[in-house]
């Protein structure tokens, strides 16, 4: 198990989650964040942090954003395991899910 953002987070990527995060494991793809399940400690430093309420354990994401546990398993299926998001930098792709949505509005 592990934490799963979801969409609250596309095209928003506060990074809020970022910084708290202490094994680095939230890596940033084009329209959303990412957490890394192999990395992730399920500390939950990132979940009360998240200003859009994006970030959920995995059993607990809401039906309706089911697709997104998928989605943030995928990211990295070429990726593999870096070691730590700081190194890797911005990827530039998403899930193909999460690519193929259409652009999110937000309220800032």
């Amino acid at each position: 198990m592990t934490y799963i953002i979801a969409e609250p987070c596309v095209d928003l990527l506060d990074k809020a989650c970022i910084e708290e995060c202490p094994v680095d494991c939230i890596y940033e793809g084009n329209r959303m964040l990412y957490i890394h399940p192999d990395e992730c400690v399920d500390c939950g430093a990132c979940e009360p942090v998240c200003p859009v309420e994006a970030i959920f354990y995995e059993d607990d994401v809401p039906e309706k954003w089911k697709d997104f546990v998928g989605a943030n398993y995928t990211f990295f299926d070429e990726l593999g395991s870096p070691g730590g998001a700081s190194k890797v930098g911005k990827v530039e792709k998403d899930a193909p899910f999460v690519a193929a949505l259409p652009p999110q509005e937000h309220d800032h």
